[in-house]
């Protein structure tokens, strides 16, 4: 009888052990490099969608909601967030596969999303500027602001809650995806709508991913 080993879910498997399935090398490299090709397009795509005209919505929450700055916040939270992927990368080369097919999937829907439903920023926007991030919208001190259905702050970060398997890292990334989904509301840098839209299109996506993406190693061989 085989013996079956997911690569998508073993924690067991050192990155030696899962770099010999050809499957995973495979999925790996292929990931990496559509991630690098649509982190390379993001600066020509963002300066597209920040010269067009969009709709501004009225959201009854930001109407009630004063404009407050919580960038620094909002970053610490952010990155304190990729530090612990990164670790968990290190130590899970299947969790890191899943962050990255998840990640290229997300990157594809969004720029779908923000390509077809053009909207203006709104009223009161804070600018929610970020040294490194802003790398990926042409260079640093470039602000886009028009990147807005859905929200890619928080879409991140419910991303890694739902890859991440240990309680006490998935209570982190949710208290961080909630927390940053608040203040950037709150900094009025997305639409309600933005927000929303974020938890549920990345369920389904990384639910997806989970299912299309899981790689098996048996003794007689790689199946899919």
């Amino acid at each position: 009888m085989n013996n079956v080993t997911s690569y998508t879910y073993d924690k067991t498997s050192s990155w030696s052990e899962a770099w010999q399935n050809r499957l995973f090398r495979t999925k790996l490299i292929t990931g990496v490099i559509l991630f690098v090709s649509l982190l390379l397009i993001l600066p020509t795509f963002f300066a597209f969608i920040e010269k067009r005209e969009g709709i501004i919505l009225n959201d009854w929450l930001l109407n009630i909601l004063p404009a407050r700055d919580f960038s620094v916040l909002i970053f610490i939270i952010i990155w304190s967030s990729c530090v612990l992927v990164i670790i968990r990368s290190v130590q899970d080369p299947a969790f890191f596969l899943l962050v990255l097919l998840s990640g290229v999937a997300l990157l594809l829907v969004r720029i779908g999303t923000i390509y077809f439903v053009p909207l203006d920023p709104p009223e009161d926007l804070i600018k929610l500027a970020d040294p490194l991030t802003s790398l990926t919208y042409g260079g640093r001190g470039i602000f886009i602001t028009k990147d807005l259905f859905f929200s890619g702050h928080t879409s991140d970060l419910f991303l890694i809650y739902l890859c991440l398997d240990k309680k006490g890292d998935k209570l982190f990334a949710l208290l961080a995806t909630i927390t940053v989904g608040i203040l950037v509301l709150v900094q009025h840098v997305h639409y309600s709508i933005d927000v929303i839209g974020a938890i549920i299109i990345t369920y389904f996506l990384v639910m997806a991913v989970k299912k299309l993406a899981k790689p098996t190693l048996t003794s007689s061989g790689l199946e899919e």
